[in-house]
């Protein structure tokens, strides 16, 4: 951040993929951005460009004046301005000097050619980035200069691991604990701290030799004394130097990312393709006019000259050279957000160091409010959105619909208003609803026979099975996407031609549970003392005025419940609610005392319970110390900040169980209280954004007492904050990328474009990588030689008021040439042959054993089927949907 507030970035070109780019950076936060172009607006850009507007249009503005304002206002803290100046063959470059980089769209290639010369020969050079975009192909080159030194190859935070052995010898090898992976490559190096015994080690940095995916080598330590035990390691980032040539060098020899490995030479094809249609328009000062098989056949034969002239020869692919002479002037505006992603990236690695460059191209063919834009820009007819959330400043830089005085507001209804501004003809209906089984009466079979597909951005995994599951069973096409920092993915789902999310669910529980005995008395990370105080904060100040406040909605006054006790009555929850009542602060001095004593609770007497419990030298049955890695023995903090009252002391008590007279004294309490105070609390929700709170004070002085109790060095605020908070690191660039790969891909969906059509994506932006993959195609279950399902497939039978089990078997049986021998609704099981009193059930109607409510039209059964051997599992089948009459069937359909 530092860096980028200090660097300066001019950017020609403010068409499709030049206004991305501009957005990104921008929200990103680099200190100035000089926009250039010298286009008027034209109806054209209406389609493609986010930031014009229809009146930029008739009143015949400048493409760059009108979207100044509108990029300007995404950030404050960036300087946005203007410049309308001729750039061609004879302007003076020196201009440039004022900028550490620049970045051009919408160039003619020898100009590119010159300005990366000029910009390549400066020292220290000026970071040039080219990018372009025609029809269905673009591409992005990148130049840092002969020497760019990168201080954060991957921007993988640094794991510390424990260890569990060091080998003296030559070369000794450091085991990890547990069998964690260490995630080490050879050449790497760490730096050890906290071992006993070997010493030595401690502060040191090693390079290391990768042995196995749990141990590495460090080189000799058998001169060291025996490892005992303890000790942490941590991976320490090298920087690492690049080198790059001009755009001249390059266009010859290209150094080339490759997206998809199915088609390796893809990316020359298209390199030569391109180089081919900038010749064409040098030549023709035009691009290849819309369907003229002429300008095709002149494309495809400059393509071949200049294939010729390629270092690394590739076979020409005249039907991709046809396609984009065909398109060459359309402009696809998801893919401009897709290579505006891409490029944004790139720009901010060129400015910091941090983040591996791109070397040197990357070129290709054909989430949230991002995906609302590309709605918008490509004329989607109706977009439903729903999100519950409001905005929290943290979005601000990232989601570029709001703005700061949108801030606590909804987030649906907020992006809907701003993306009409787009599109005043878009139909959008925002809600504010999750969509999960509680609102499943909402958003329920009616409601998904509306839509053509279901696109998501969430934010876990569990909300991604239940959308998944409710797609497949509504048979919707599904488009998933998420990112996570310089990551991000796309999957595409498609009805009866690809498998589904869950039907490959690998994912990785959201976050790992620490277990209970860690967190209360043997934390061994500040992610542990993090977790503690974020689960003090919502004990003291969520759950027990929650469970306070229910417990008085749960009776009529307090005047029952004190009549209720008085006559004996046990009633669960009360004693705890007199506990909090006699505990409860009335003035700011008493809140004060209760602070002191919680402090020697938590972090004195606590500290001096385990060591009486466990002294420093307790060893356990095989003679190890109890007290070694990653167990660390606590030290009780001394209260000494400020001069004390010795003599304060608890207020009273009162035990869970209790005898008559504590009982009796209870009562009295409460009696006192319900005379003079409201009975009511009110419970904090935690919130990381507001400073004023107090919230993230107490989490984070809290955590940090903690740590310094058990000797672990202590987060800063921003680390406490991102642990406590569960903040999932997102940028711009990454954001915009996923939502143009995935608004591509709704166009293949809603084009009807077969299974080869469709592509997953896996990117990383940081390394950079982008990875292309075919679809994962639907799987295709045999129950017996001429009957098999997908996951797709529903069958359905229809009955009436009178309609047995015994019928709904039978009609199964008829319809689809196999006979159920289970039945099941949910979690209750309608039929097993084996279940006592089942066989009586085939008599009872279908309305009485599933007791639908008065609107439900129909349910989703589960039915397995006798396997042909004996002894073998039960067949599965597809889900049966069962409708209660032909009224319902119809109604359903219709």
């Amino acid at each position: 951040m530092h860096q980028m507030a200090q660097s300066s970035v001019f950017l020609s070109g403010m068409g499709a993929l030049g206004v991305e780019i501009a957005k990104n950076i921008v929200l990103a936060g680099v200190k100035a951005v000089t926009l250039h172009d010298s286009r008027q607006c034209e109806v054209w850009d209406l389609g493609t460009n986010f930031f014009i507007r229809e009146e930029d249009v008739h009143s015949q503005k400048k493409r760059v004046e009108a979207v100044h304002s509108r990029v300007a206002e995404l950030n404050p803290y960036v300087q946005v301005s203007v410049s309308t100046v001729a750039l061609d063959d004879s302007t003076d470059l020196s201009f440039l000097l004022n900028y550490q980089c620049v970045v051009l769209t919408e160039t003619r290639l020898t100009l590119q050619k010159r300005i990366n010369h000029f910009c390549h020969s400066q020292q220290p050079p000026i970071k040039f980035i080219g990018c372009d975009m025609f029809g269905i192909c673009s591409r992005v080159f990148c130049d840092f200069g002969d020497s760019f030194e990168v201080s954060d190859p991957t921007g993988e935070e640094s794991k510390e691991l424990f260890i569990q052995n060091i080998t003296q010898d030559n070369p000794g090898v450091v085991t990890c604990m547990d069998n964690h992976t260490h995630g080490l490559q050879t050449g790497q190096s760490v730096c050890f701290r906290e071992i006993n015994g070997m010493s030595e080690l401690n502060g040191i940095t090693r390079q290391v030799t990768v042995v196995s995916p749990y141990s590495f080598a460090i080189g000799d330590t058998s001169s060291f004394p025996p490892y005992l035990h303890g000790g942490i390691f941590r991976m320490i980032k090298i920087p690492k130097t690049y080198s790059f040539e001009t755009m001249e060098q390059q266009l010859r020899d290209p150094r080339l990312l490759i997206p998809d490995f199915s088609k390796p030479e893809a990316p020359l094809q298209i390199h030569a393709t391109m180089i081919a249609l900038d010749m064409f328009q040098e030549q023709h000062k035009r691009l290849p006019s819309i369907g003229c098989l002429q300008d095709s056949e002149v494309l495809l034969k400059l393509t071949e000259e200049v294939n010729e002239t390629l270092k690394n020869k590739v076979c020409v692919n005249p039907s991709l050279v046809r396609c984009v002479s065909r398109c060459a002037r359309g402009c696809l505006s998801p893919l401009a957000a897709a290579v505006g992603g891409i490029a944004s990236q790139e720009v901010l690695k060129a400015l910091t160091g941090k983040f591996t460059p791109l070397q040197q191209w990357v070129g290709c063919g054909a989430i949230g409010c991002e995906m609302l834009k590309n709605f918008a820009l490509l004329g989607v007819g109706l977009v439903c959105v729903t999100d519950p959330d409001l905005i929290e400043k943290s979005n601000l830089n990232r989601q570029f619909l709001f703005r700061p005085h949108h801030i606590q507001k909804p987030k649906s209804l907020t992006a809907a208003q701003a993306t009409l501004e787009i599109n005043s003809e878009l139909q959008i209906a925002a809600q504010l609803n999750k969509v999960c089984p509680a609102t499943e009466d909402m958003y329920n079979d009616a409601f998904y026979s509306r839509l053509n597909l279901v696109v998501t951005a969430l934010d876990n995994v569990e909300a991604r099975r239940y959308v998944d599951s409710r797609s497949v069973s509504n048979q919707k096409a599904l488009l998933d996407s998420g990112t996570m920092g310089t990551k991000g993915h796309t999957e595409i789902i498609v009805p009866y031609l690809t498998e589904s999310y869950n039907s490959h669910f690998l994912d990785p529980v959201d976050c790992e549970e620490i277990p209970f005995c860690t967190l209360k008395s043997f934390p061994a990370v500040i992610e542990h003392t993090i977790q503690w105080a974020r689960d003090k904060f919502e004990s003291a100040f969520s759950h027990k005025p929650s469970m306070f406040n229910t417990f008085w909605q749960n009776h009529l006054s307090a005047e029952d419940v004190l009549q209720r006790m008085n006559l004996g009555e046990s009633m669960e929850g009360g004693f705890q609610v007199i506990k909090l009542l006699s505990r409860r602060p009335t003035h700011w001095e008493h809140c004060l005392a209760l602070a002191r004593l919680k402090f020697d609770k938590y972090f004195k007497r606590k500290a001096l319970q385990l060591l009486h419990s466990f002294p420093l030298d307790t060893r356990l049955k095989d003679g190890s110390l109890f007290w070694q890695s990653p167990k660390r023995p606590p030290s009780p903090l001394e209260f000494d900040h400020i001069e004390t009252d010795e003599t304060a002391k608890k207020p009273d008590q009162l035990k869970l169980t209790v005898s008559s007279e504590e009982e009796r004294e209870a009562i009295s309490q409460l009696e006192e209280v319900i005379t003079s105070e409201n009975l009511r609390m009110t419970p904090l929700i935690f919130e990381k954004d507001d400073d004023s709170n107090g919230h993230m004070d107490f989490v984070e002085t809290a955590s940090a007492l903690r740590a310094r109790m058990y000797s672990i060095e202590a987060a800063d605020r921003l680390q406490t904050k991102r642990i406590a908070g569960k903040i999932i690191p997102a940028i711009a660039t990454a954001t915009a990328a996923v939502a143009g790969l995935v608004a591509l891909e709704m166009i293949k969906v809603v084009g009807g474009y077969g299974f080869e059509s469709f592509k997953n994506c896996f990117f990383n932006l940081a390394i950079p990588v982008v990875v292309l993959t075919e679809t994962a195609h639907v799987k295709r279950i045999q129950i017996r030689d001429d009957i098999s399902f997908s996951i797709w497939d529903q069958w359905s039978i229809t009955g009436h008021e009178d309609f047995t089990l015994s019928d709904f078997i039978n009609a199964v049986r008829e319809k689809y040439g196999i006979e159920p021998t289970m039945v099941v609704h949910g979690v209750k099981m309608l039929y097993v042959p084996v279940m006592p009193g089942h066989s009586k059930r085939l008599k009872l109607t279908m309305q009485k054993l599933i007791k639908p409510s008065a609107e439900r039209k129909y349910v989703d059964l589960t039915v397995s089927f006798a396997p042909e051997a004996d002894g073998d599992e039960d067949l599965p089948g597809p889900p049966v949907r069962y409708y209660f009459s032909h009224e319902a069937e119809s109604s359903e359909r219709a």
